[in-house]
């Protein structure tokens, strides 16, 4: 066989290639699609441009807070890593928020079903719906019991649970002493009756057969015979052998213990009869729920299975409480004309509360843990903080809150779950996993179980403070009543502002310069926690603010300057304060850059010369008393305007001026030298008597004048390093 020649191979392939030259084509796009996509997907993926400039910090285990990752992967678990984002550029928190608020997208809350709800002060009606049981009342429940011994003749047609009406017979019995009796009764009768016409009896005798009739009545009553019977007897003069027992009212039997023939001692139970014209109904309700249901309310009741609906009243709350089902009986009354309830039905009771008006969310929207509440306040932007918070009645779908919350703010009421679930990782993380508070004296948040393990915490009135360090500690317990005041009138971590109850003016609030709390003025002033700033009262939160803005307040003001215009920088205006040592107006940012500040027991203070700084460093507390800031502008004593008072004082001057300077300029305080001796001063002038205004002297004209401190013209100042008068070019 002969093998096919290259050209018709050639030729085969041109053809095969011609027919099907689209499949190669085709791959090929499809490849280059792909690698598109991909390109794409991880573009997009790219946390560095992700859509609201997020920007991912680290990557955390959603089963283990404390574990992080700087790079995505599988976590221990098995689970995937969860980014962790920083805050959205151009966004910012406003005030320092509580520990563990969390930040979550519009996209995140419209999946996991966050809603919120705006906080009202309004009226609450409920509808408390329970189960009652009927019975029969007490105080119409009769009993027949046998008046002697003797024994059953005759039962009537009736049986447990049977009406019979006032008077009805229910049965006939014998007794022994029957015939003795109506003997009795009958001769006193007839001795009565039987009076001879126109014989008058002495009235001793009458009122002794009256007597007689009377005892032998009493005696037949006495053995069960009723007033009817006795009556019937008198009218048919006849000798009976049996004594009806009749039903005192119409009522049910509720039970019957006698059969014919039966015989029974006295004072055996016969009959039990119950009045159901009115009846009990005995409703159950919980100890807080018992509280809200006050005798003389008017209460629906229901038979179950039928339209009809009663109106009872509640009667008495019974001291009675159930261990097992942890009830207490509530007894209501209503009318029974028809018998429709009977002695053992179960009702529908209703129990209308109207609550007056106070702060009430839905219970959803309040995380209970059994130790604390919660509830997440959203806070603008994205932002939830939780909320410590204190509940008072809670009926059906609603809680009361006594503190944690104030009309107008918008909280989580679904989804709050999820959002829980995140604050309690952010806690973790964050390495606290006890109850977060403040640290009175700082403002730092304190792990309450770590500050307990290591001691820093103190009690004060009953209360309770966590503390940050030892410190701290030492800080609050050397003046207690200043840190222990809570200025705003709730903790920052609780959140909220619960006032008194029934306080209608709210209070004047300020904001905290350094960590933009809101603050009760009333309350800050009275505990010291203010500073006077160019003539302007600051407010603060705590000693640390306060502490803080005394060091440096013209950052804080700088950048509560900024974050009022928008985050814009303001138009440059330098600030200016008075120099403690010369008294002249200094720029703080120049000074600051130039290095001329000296701080001072926490106060930071600018100068205008070196020379300035280097005299304040040497002997602050002398240009701190009576300084110019808290007192009035410096003074200098009056010179005498005698010609030959003048000519001593240049002269005297003169002999001031260090050797070197002669006639030169005046030159930079700075620079002098501090070290040398000072010249010895001249002897105090005796004030000259009486003397003309005082004049301001003529200045040389190549002699400086030196300024002496203040003093009395009676005795010699005190000689101060450096010179007490300071001059500049």
């Amino acid at each position: 066989m002969e093998k096919p020649s290259p050209s018709t191979e050639t030729r085969q392939l041109h053809t095969v290639l011609k027919k099907y030259w689209h499949v190669p084509v085709f791959l090929f796009i499809l490849v280059v699609l792909f690698l598109a996509g991909t390109w794409y997907g991880q573009r997009n993926a790219d946390p560095q441009t992700s859509a609201g400039n997020r920007r991912i910090l680290y990557y955390v285990d959603p089963m283990n807070p404390t574990h992080t990752s700087p790079k995505p992967g599988l976590a221990p678990c098995g689970m995937k890593m969860e980014p962790v984002y920083a805050q959205d550029e151009g966004q910012t928190t406003g005030a320092a928020l509580s520990p563990g608020s969390v930040t979550i997208t519009p996209e995140k809350q419209q999946i996991i079903g966050v809603r919120l709800d705006t906080v009202a002060k309004s009226p609450w009606t409920y509808t408390l719906r329970t189960a009652g049981k009927v019975a029969a009342d007490e105080t119409r429940t009769y009993r027949v019991n046998a008046f002697s011994d003797g024994f059953i003749m005759k039962v009537y047609d009736n049986s447990t649970g049977s009406l019979v009406r006032k008077d009805e017979p229910l049965a006939t019995y014998f007794s022994k002493d029957l015939f003795t009796s109506l003997q009795t009764y009958y001769y006193a009768v007839y001795a009565l009756e039987n009076l001879p016409q126109g014989q008058q009896l002495p009235a001793s005798q009458k009122h002794l057969l009256e007597a007689q009739k009377r005892s032998a009545e009493y005696n037949l009553m006495n053995l069960g015979m009723s007033s009817r019977q006795i009556k019937d007897l008198i009218r048919s003069k006849e000798i009976t052998q049996e004594i009806i027992i009749s039903a005192p009212v119409t009522s049910f039997i509720l039970t019957r213990s006698l059969t014919a023939g039966q015989k029974f001692v006295s004072g055996e139970e016969l009959y039990r009869l119950a009045d159901l014209s009115r009846v009990w109904i005995l409703a159950d309700l919980f100890k807080n729920e018992a509280r809200y249901v006050k005798p003389g309310e008017k209460v629906k009741v229901t038979l179950a299975g039928q339209d009809e609906t009663y109106m009872a009243t509640v009667s008495e709350i019974l001291p009675q409480f159930d261990p097992a089902t942890l009830t207490i009986k509530v007894r209501l009354e209503v009318d029974n004309p028809q018998f429709a309830l009977r002695p053992g039905m179960f009702v529908d009771v209703e129990f209308p509360i109207n609550m007056p008006p106070t702060i009430n969310i839905p219970v959803d929207a309040i995380m209970d843990s059994g130790l604390k509440k919660t509830v997440f306040v959203d806070r603008d932007k994205g932002f939830f903080e939780p909320r410590r918070v204190k509940t008072g009645w809670r009926l059906g779908e609603r809680a009361e809150i006594i503190e944690g919350l104030e009309p107008g703010e918008r909280i989580v009421v679904s989804g709050n779950f999820l959002i829980d679930s995140e604050s309690r990782m952010r806690l973790a993380a964050a390495g606290m996993f006890g109850e977060v508070t403040k640290d009175p004296v700082c403002g730092l948040n304190v792990d309450e179980s770590k500050a307990k393990a290591a001691g820093f915490q103190g009690t004060h009135k009953n209360q309770t403070y966590y503390f940050c360090s030892p410190g701290c500690k030492e800080h609050f317990e050397k003046n207690p009543e200043r840190y222990a005041a809570k200025p705003g009138g709730t903790p920052k971590t609780a959140g909220g502002a619960a006032g008194d109850k029934g306080q209608e003016a709210r209070a004047v609030q300020a904001k905290d310069p350094v960590c933009g709390h809101e603050v009760d003025e009333t309350q800050a002033k009275a505990a010291g926690l203010t500073s006077n700033y160019q003539g302007k009262t600051y407010y603060f939160c705590s000693y640390g603010c306060n502490r803080q803005f005394d060091k440096d307040p013209e950052s804080y003001l700088h950048q509560e300057a900024q974050a009022g215009s928008g985050g814009s920088p303001a138009p440059a205006v330098a600030k200016t304060v008075k120099d403690p040592v010369c008294g002249l107006p200094v720029a703080t940012g120049p000074a600051k850059q130039a290095g001329r500040t000296s701080e001072y027991q926490g106060k930071l203070y600018y100068f205008d010369t070196d020379g300035c700084k280097q005299r304040f460093d040497k002997d602050p507390q002398y240009y701190l008393t009576g300084s110019s800031e808290a007192a009035s502008p410096q003074t200098y004593p009056q010179v005498p305007t005698s010609p030959d008072l003048l000519l001593r004082l240049r002269r005297d001057s003169i002999r001031a001026i260090p050797p070197g300077k002669g006639q030169a300029p005046m030159e930079d305080p700075g620079q002098e030298s501090h070290g040398k001796p000072a010249a010895p001063q001249a002897a105090p002038i005796p004030p000259a008597a009486p003397l003309s205004p005082p004049q301001t002297p003529p200045a040389a004209p190549a002699m400086p004048q030196p300024q002496a401190p203040p003093q009395p013209p009676q005795t010699a100042p005190p000689q101060h390093p450096g010179g007490g008068g300071h001059q500049h070019d």
